[in-house]
């Protein structure tokens, strides 16, 4: 599959391959998928975006398209630091030295550490369907676990989740695109294909299994090396997510997620939108209105 109008191509940095998918004309603003998607998640809302921004879609590293670097004991290669330094480096080379960066699941982790560790590449941060790393595991209980089973499943030592994934990719693709609060016709029989496909080669499958066990361990450690030093994200920060999903009710006792993104940013606005996790590929047309909006200087 290919996103309307625009061109896709690898782009070669220090740290390994990125595949993107690029178009459109002015500010540039980066999208990142999340799991189990690739940048063809995007497919209806960059080109929506590309008649006011420069759009880039990417396929994260070690998913998709994108090269797989080697790992660690500490999986550091699979840390959102090390995935957003390469990111930026991707960007980069495309000639884009600052931009907006919005992203969606495990793209919005390293979309936010993307903002925390380089402010000078970052103008605006868009977070959706996510709390910070290290807030969410430290409220992690069985909601977490029986809910959303990849942060524990993934997370676990090499190779049982490997094995199991590599057993039946299509059980581990239908279960969380059929159970995540998204109607089925929103993931025709050609994307399921593509993402199937990215989900089946063995040396991308041990690379997404890695980043989980990142996001488990050093991820964490380095969220709290943030809160410990007073690190706070500068740039403004939009956070939405699922109406009907999770975010929306297990954290009212604490303010909801926005509270939770206030400990990191000083300028968080956003709140709950209609449909499920995977909202962005069920309602593109609202989805990108409102992220023009907050790209373009509004959205209070």
């Amino acid at each position: 599959m290919l996103i309307p109008d625009f061109v896709s191509r690898h782009v070669d940095t220090t740290d390994g391959t990125i595949f993107v998918a690029h178009g459109g004309e002015g500010a540039p603003v980066l999208l990142l998928h999340g799991f189990p998607e690739t940048h063809l998640m995007w497919r209806h809302i960059g080109p929506r975006l590309a008649a006011s921004f420069s759009v880039v879609c990417a396929d994260l590293p070690g998913y998709g398209r994108s090269s797989c670097p080697p790992s660690d004991a500490e999986h550091a290669p699979y840390s959102k630091r090390a995935m957003a330094n390469h990111l930026v480096k991707m960007m980069s080379v495309l000639g884009h030295e600052q931009f907006s960066v919005v992203g969606h699941d495990r793209g919005g982790r390293v979309a936010y550490r993307m903002a925390m560790d380089h402010p000078e590449a970052i103008s605006k941060l868009a977070v959706l369907d996510i709390i910070p790393t290290g807030a969410l595991w430290d409220r992690a209980d069985a909601r977490l676990t029986v809910g959303f089973w990849p942060f524990s499943l993934l997370a676990q030592p090499a190779w049982l989740p490997e094995r199991l994934i590599g057993a039946c990719p299509e059980a581990v693709l239908e279960d969380a695109l059929s159970n995540w609060g998204s109607s089925p016709e929103v993931f025709p029989p050609e994307l399921r294909a593509a993402y199937l496909d990215a989900l089946s080669d063995p040396t991308h499958i041990h690379a997404i299994c890695e980043e989980y066990r990142a996001a488990a361990t050093i991820d964490r450690l380095h969220d709290e090396a943030d809160a410990s030093a007073g690190r706070r994200i500068g740039v403004p920060l939009l956070a939405m997510w699922s109406e009907s999903g999770a975010l929306n009710s297990w954290y009212q006792e604490e303010g909801g997620p926005l509270e939770i993104w206030r400990a990191l940013a000083s300028d968080v606005r956003g709140g709950p939108f209609p449909g499920g996790h995977f909202f962005p590929e069920e309602q593109p047309t609202r989805t990108a209105e409102v992220l023009r909006e907050f790209l373009t200087g509004g959205f209070r």
